[in-house]
């Protein structure tokens, strides 16, 4: 009974407090609309270099899992971002490009992951595939040193995919209305706990107490002000 008395209230402090509420959120989520729309978009380019042996030998198959942060490291260097900035005539330096470049090794999947983040979408599609397209020719010329059974291949998974990073738009939507929420549940509660005590009806007061009210005093008639007197000097 006692939970049922509590949402009871509290659906009654909802229906008279309810705009409070619409307000907040409404107000947070225009801000996060419009924070959203302020922001500079950036976006992330990913593509993946699949390595694997040439012919099925478990002994290689080891080896090139076991070589995939070698390959990783040779790659995420200042000489092979100069040869990208040289191909792509970006106007930037080895160290300022490797910032916005990401390696990973997955070992499981025998798989290098290369991202690229940045403001131009085009861009950041142009250095993933040109990065992970020099890899490639890289493990070539490699393997035109080693033996058929003992070369170590390496190709595309797919071409660079291009996504936006930020802003997230629907993220930050989200963020806006929980943030209102709670805005307006906090106002409410402070406008709640400064009115307590006060009752607004007799039914409220039947309700809270468990009384019935047989009857009420009147309100008095407001009095009314008294006309200003006006004083006049003798001339």
């Amino acid at each position: 009974m006692q939970w049922l008395n509590v949402c009871h209230r509290c659906t009654r402090v909802l229906r008279r407090r309810w705009w409070i509420v619409a307000i907040s959120v409404s107000a947070a989520l225009l801000a996060a609309f419009t924070f959203s729309l302020l922001q500079r978009p950036r976006y992330q380019s990913r593509v993946e270099i699949v390595i694997e042996p040439d012919q099925p030998n478990l002994d290689l198959a080891q080896s090139a899992r076991m070589l995939l942060t070698t390959y990783m490291t040779i790659a995420d260097s200042n000489d092979w971002a100069q040869q990208v900035i040289n191909e792509l005539a970006l106007p930037m330096t080895p160290e300022r490009l490797r910032r916005d470049v990401r390696f990973t090794a997955e070992d499981d999947r025998m798989v290098i992951a290369l991202e690229v983040e940045g403001y131009d979408a085009d861009q950041t599609i142009a250095v993933a595939r040109t990065w992970a397209n020099r890899l490639v020719r890289w493990r070539e010329q490699q393997n035109q040193l080693q033996s058929e059974g003992s070369r170590v291949l390496a190709y595309l998974r797919d071409q660079p995919r291009c996504q936006q990073v930020w802003p997230r738009t629907s993220t930050l939507l989200i963020a806006g209305s929980i943030f209102g929420l709670s805005i307006g549940a906090a106002i409410i509660f402070l406008l709640e706990w400064a009115e307590t005590g006060i009752v607004r009806s007799a039914a409220e007061l039947e309700h809270e107490f468990g009384l019935i009210v047989m009857g009420a005093i009147p309100r008095s008639e407001r009095l009314r002000p008294r006309a200003k007197r006006r004083i006049y000097r003798e001339t």
